[in-house]
């Protein structure tokens, strides 16, 4: 038994039939087949039943396909770890990256690593900032750019900017014209906003709480959706500048400045040291931090650098 059997044997299951696999393996499939008929031997047992439309994990197959998996990964990391330490960092990297910020971060990010660590393959999430906080603390995650970050052990962190939100309103609405709205009015609007945990209503509700305002909103945690219910139906909401760059250019949004007091929040790039892969995630974790100070010195992204990174 060797890894190319294991390997060979994952694939055909996950692709649920021989010839698929063989595709995308790029090995001839009787060539294929003889490799499983040797594995199945060796073991003494049938890994896959063959049918009509495939092939299917035998119950035998599928608790061998679970540990094939394990040591597939296993050596997959254990290669990641010693490639880390060569002259030039190499192997995968998982980089979280907030939804609000993925839209217009994630190309620079990938071309300013194309450009400088070429053999660094980038593995992007997205998801909410609370999730990639989970993500980040269970080693799930090498590195992530987290809004108002909280300390906590296993992880080191860098705070790059702070970041004011903003109102996003129809462009044809009489709010559009405005120079600023007060925070307490926007309450008054057809607002809608993420839903608990994001940080992002957390931030909300504080301020709100501190002013005496009860903040009222509809939920939706997608920024799609809430991007199409304030072009198309007339709402409103509060998101960062950078979050509807897009919408922004297309005149299909307009955004209005939050005064007395303006909401703000910290972005931070937190790298896991559980990352089976240190010197990447390092590099890494350095490239997201300037493409971040790129994208703001030329103004793309409306925040302020912290001091010792706006040199």
């Amino acid at each position: 038994m060797d890894l190319r059997q294991l390997r060979y044997f994952v694939q055909i299951a996950d692709a649920g039939n021989f010839s698929r696999a063989a595709e995308i393996l790029r090995i001839a499939q009787p060539s294929l087949s003889q490799q499983i008929r040797n594995l199945e031997d060796e073991l003494g047992v049938e890994l896959l039943t063959r049918h009509a439309r495939g092939a299917s994990l035998t119950e035998l197959g599928q608790q061998f396909y679970d540990h094939a998996r394990k040591i597939l990964s296993g050596v997959e990391r254990a290669r990641d770890v010693i490639q880390s330490q060569a002259a030039y960092p190499t192997g995968k990297i998982s980089v979280g990256l907030p939804t609000s910020a993925a839209r217009s971060l994630s190309l620079p990010l990938f071309r300013e690593l194309a450009a400088t660590q070429p053999n660094i393959v980038l593995h992007v999430v997205e998801a909410m900032s609370g999730y990639l906080d989970d993500f980040i603390r269970a080693g799930r995650l090498d590195v992530a750019l987290l809004y108002d970050h909280r300390a906590f052990e296993h992880v080191a962190y860098t705070e790059m900017i702070a970041e004011d939100l903003m109102l996003f309103v129809p462009p044809g609405s009489a709010m559009a014209r405005r120079g600023s709205v007060p925070f307490q009015k926007i309450f008054d609007l057809p607002l809608v906003l993420p839903g608990r945990p994001h940080i992002l209503r957390s931030v909300i509700e504080r301020l709100a709480a501190r002013h005496d305002v009860v903040p009222t909103a509809l939920d939706c945690d997608s920024l799609p959706a809430i991007a199409r219910l304030v072009c198309e139906e007339g709402h409103c909401t509060v998101m960062p500048h950078f979050a509807f760059l897009e919408e922004l250019r297309r005149n299909e949004m307009a955004a209005v400045p939050i005064v007395d007091p303006t909401p703000s929040w910290r972005l931070s790039v937190v790298v896991s040291q559980r990352t089976m892969n240190p010197r990447g995630s390092e590099v890494v974790a350095r490239a997201l931090g300037d493409v971040i100070v790129k994208l703001v010195n030329a103004g793309t992204w409306k925040a302020r650098l912290k001091t010792p990174m706006a040199a």
